[in-house]
């Protein structure tokens, strides 16, 4: 069996991975042909949306995916009229617009942070004195990893945060005094059937995540798969991995983003989970049955990022397990992450305060 997968980067590479087992082969498209995934399967270069390579990859491939949103809507819904793809075009279109996206789940009674559209400096200055500051200010296509957005502290910064975005359509929305940035993780299958795994806390440094800790028997994991059934029963033919993001502010959880794709808060199910979300993507999308995504002992993810560790010291942590991307290191870049396992909490705490002492 052959997976297409648009994107060939870190997380198309970790499909691949997960398919070697399952014996299912991947083929990437990409206009680039250096990326990390290349080495694991066939490439196509070509752009997205290069009527030419799409049509190898469909005559290639069983079935289409893709590993991250800036693929055009238009390349799912070209291939959709040939074969099977997974995640649906509509459920990546909405992700693409930041304010058609908040708009959505206010439809569907989801609750999120104050917002307001953005089209120039006029509307900005009336959504600072509707929502208030502190505020940021994101374009409302494209950007990620605190890209494309500015943080607003005082008028005199509204200017300025205008221009730094690309004078762009964009959102406003106002900060949110929550306690804790958590993350759900479902993956619904072609037959319907939909599973969660353990909710997952965040933790960003300069708008980049840095470590996510799975959270077992967490208080709010009842009301976190509420929502996602919400967003998953907006799409009827959703299928794959779907992750949202979320504030938590006391009880209440107030959705921030989707993800139509495998998510970097998920990295931790690969020695963490009984089935890691790559292979339960790859599984939803090829017509498999889902695996259990139970947690078999408390665990995180650490990202690494801008240049390579001390890979020796990282091995010498008990529990630590080491993903390399094969990426050329530079600056606010993601390139690997560490698993890390541990028979407790209190353990779990400790090695992720050791591991953080050697990448900082």
């Amino acid at each position: 069996m052959k997976l297409g997968i648009l994107g060939n980067g870190q997380l198309a590479r970790m499909i691949a991975l997960a398919g070697y087992p399952l014996n299912v082969h991947c083929v990437f498209l990409d206009p680039t042909s250096d990326g990390c995934a290349s080495t694991l399967g066939e490439s196509i270069v070509a752009p997205y949306d290069d009527p030419k390579g799409l049509s190898q990859l469909a005559q290639i491939a069983d079935y289409i995916t893709f590993e991250f949103e800036n693929v055009p809507g238009q390349t799912l819904e070209y291939l959709s009229q040939q074969m099977p793809v997974h995640p649906p075009a509509k459920a990546l279109l909405i992700t693409q617009d930041r304010l058609g996206e908040k708009q959505m789940f206010n439809n569907k009674g989801i609750e999120t942070a104050p917002f307001a559209q953005i089209d120039n400096l006029t509307d900005l200055q009336k959504a600072i004195d509707n929502i208030g500051m502190p505020g940021i200010l994101k374009t409302r296509r494209l950007g990620y990893d605190g890209k494309g957005q500015a943080i607003i502290r005082q008028p005199s910064e509204l200017k300025d945060a205008w221009q730094s975005i690309g004078a762009v359509p964009a959102t406003y929305e106002g900060f949110v005094a929550y306690n804790r940035e958590v993350s759900i993780i479902a993956v619904r299958a072609q037959n319907g059937e939909v599973r969660f795994y353990p909710l997952v806390e965040n933790i960003h440094r300069n708008g980049i995540l840095s470590v996510s800790t799975a959270q077992i028997n967490d208080p709010a994991q009842q009301q976190a798969e509420e929502i996602a059934h919400k967003v998953l029963d907006s799409f009827s033919d959703y299928v794959g991995i779907l992750v949202i993001e979320f504030f938590q502010v006391g009880d209440k959880l107030l959705v921030n983003e989707f993800a139509p794709r495998v998510h970097n808060s998920g990295h931790w199910t690969i020695e963490g989970a009984a089935t890691s979300q790559f292979e339960n993507h790859l599984r939803a999308v090829t017509g498999m049955p889902l695996g259990d995504t139970n947690a078999i002992c408390p665990s995180a993810m650490i990202n690494i990022i801008g240049k390579v560790p001390n890979t020796h010291e990282i091995l010498k942590v008990p529990g630590a397990h080491l993903h390399l991307y094969d990426k050329e290191a530079r600056a606010k870049r993601k390139i690997g992450h560490i698993t890390v396992c541990a028979n407790n909490a209190e353990a779990l705490s400790t090695r992720i305060g050791r591991i953080n002492s050697i990448l900082h």
